[in-house]
């Protein structure tokens, strides 16, 4: 197991990125770009050591959970390539449903939102884990058992697809060719999935593919007339070590209390994050629908 070619993949794979993130914090050093600072960047490393703690504690579960749905598969691939590329194209679609998921429905913004709650975007920040996400991610990637992909190939698919997506966490990469650009999550797109900007909300949800935004309508290009400002559209005061974490489901349990019925206080939990019963605050989708009328009506 010590010389599986997966965790000599994965370890390599993880090793290049630290080693491109520590060259990228030494140029914006030199050139005085300010893309890190030292309290943003140990954050980052606390909320990925938090991550992957929860990580190994439910390595074990998510495991055999996966393994055992395996056993009810529908079909197999026999051939190796087709196994691949088809494990890692569904494997990218479940993140992109997994990852919108954690945009609409505001229970699961609660544990998603310490991933964006930093208003600085460097290649640390894709190391800014969603600390709870483990616990539920599984579920999402079960189609993946039946369909006859083992656990540890759907593990390690995982794995690499994540490591990609961090290597996207950066202000260094420009625009690529097109048709990069066109097929591929690239720094570009990713720059907008963490703008804090009425227009880039909710928007590339993509991990490897930006086809999927593409196709069900989340794709947003970067406009060179919007300026990307990143972060929350309201940041935390408090963002020590554990309010950074537990602060949108404090702010959650406060709107479910002042909820009048219990119809709104599930609609606080399951609706979009900025709904509210009393309209007082909006989602993201009404407020792009706003900017667009006040940007036609100039």
């Amino acid at each position: 197991m010590l010389f599986d070619p997966r965790n000599i993949t994965v370890t390599t794979l993880f090793a290049l990125v630290l080693v491109i993130s520590l060259a990228e914090m030494y140029f914006s050093y030199i050139h005085d770009r300010k893309l890190y600072t030292k309290r943003d960047t140990w954050t980052n490393v606390y909320l990925m050591c938090a991550a992957i703690v929860i990580n190994l504690g439910m390595k074990t579960a998510t495991f055999f959970l996966l393994d055992y749905c395996y056993q009810f598969r529908f079909f197999e691939i026999p051939n190796p390539y087709v196994y691949w590329i088809v494990l890692i194209l569904g494997q990218d679609f479940l993140y992109w449903f997994l990852h919108t998921v954690g945009h609409y429905v505001r229970f699961f913004w609660a544990m998603h939102v310490t991933h964006h709650s930093s208003e600085h975007f460097n290649l640390t920040t894709g190391f800014r884990s969603t600390v709870f996400e483990p616990l539920y991610r599984v579920f999402f990637y079960l189609p993946l058992a039946f369909m006859g992909f083992s656990a540890l190939d759907i593990l390690f698919a995982y794995l690499v697809t994540q490591i990609y997506g961090n290597i996207v966490h950066t202000q260094t990469v420009g625009k690529l060719h097109p048709v990069i650009e066109y097929i591929f999550v690239t720094p570009s797109h990713h720059r907008v999935h963490h703008a804090s900007n009425v227009r880039y909300l909710d928007k590339n949800m993509g991990m490897v593919l930006i086809l999927w935004d593409r196709w069900f309508g989340t794709f947003q290009e970067e406009l060179p007339t919007d300026e990307i400002k990143y972060g929350l559209t309201t940041q935390p005061a408090d963002t020590g070590p554990v309010n950074i974490i537990f602060h949108e489901f404090i702010a959650l349990s406060s709107d479910i209390k002042k909820a009048p019925t219990f119809k709104d206080k599930v609609k606080y939990a399951l609706y979009p994050p900025g709904w509210s019963h009393d309209g007082s605050t909006k989602i993201a989708k009404i407020l792009q629908q706003e900017l667009r009328a006040t940007e036609h009506g100039k």
